[in-house]
């Protein structure tokens, strides 16, 4: 599975860090350990709201620079470290997503999964031309505004919608789902180093429950 992200995307945002793994032998009974990265969240949250945090920071100017109102849509970390703030703990939907939001929460930084079979030939992060389709979680489907940034593969399905907002209900893990690709992109100034530990940390959660993982 090939993922890039458009010459215009990497030249608007010359600061994009971007980590990738994909990983087969995906199940729901995969055996995973949550905690110690949702109190390291608790922590940092201890501290101060993530509207705080420079990786979180970092992605409302991306959104200001889009067109976006950062308060109404959010990257997908800082909705999560919301709903840990004011509930005290994330739902659990599947084992690999719940591990994924437990690491995005840990490091405040976005993390997308998706189903591999459910993606045709490679994924480029792009504006939108305004033909693709966009299939919501239920189920009904829309069309990315022309500009819009997305995550595209060749046949015009769009998997996210606002970069890092929100995923697509398309290539959502499910209960038949085995093999995925994980992604991470921070834009903060230690992004490089900070999603490269936490695709390690994915990685080595995957690997001590038996899961085949590969960059």
């Amino acid at each position: 599975m090939r993922l890039q992200h458009h010459p215009e995307i990497r030249s608007a945002h010359p600061g994009l860090a971007v980590g990738t793994l994909q990983a087969t032998g995906i199940t729901t009974e995969l055996p995973v350990d949550l905690e110690k990265f949702l109190a390291r969240a608790r922590r940092r949250l201890a501290d101060g709201p993530e509207s705080e945090f420079p990786e979180i920071q970092a992605w409302r100017r991306a959104f200001a620079k889009m067109g976006l109102k950062p308060t109404q849509y959010r990257c997908a970390s800082e909705s999560l470290l919301r709903r840990l703030r004011k509930e005290g703990s994330l739902p659990r939907i599947h084992p690999v997503i719940d591990l994924c939001n437990a690491v995005s929460v840990a490091y405040a930084i976005p993390v997308a999964v998706l189903d591999i079979a459910k993606i045709s030939g490679s994924l480029e992060v792009r504006h939108a031309r305004g033909d693709e389709k966009y299939v919501t979680f239920a189920g009904t489907v829309e069309q990315p505004n022309p500009g819009e940034v997305i995550f595209a593969d060749e046949d015009g399905q769009a998997h996210a919608r606002r970069w890092t907002n929100r995923q697509s209900g398309h290539s959502a893990v499910s209960a038949t789902t085995s093999d995925v690709l994980i992604v991470s992109e921070g834009l903060h100034a230690t992004a490089p180093e900070d999603v490269r530990l936490l695709i390690e940390a994915i990685a080595g959660e995957l690997a001590a429950a038996g899961v085949v993982t590969r960059p």
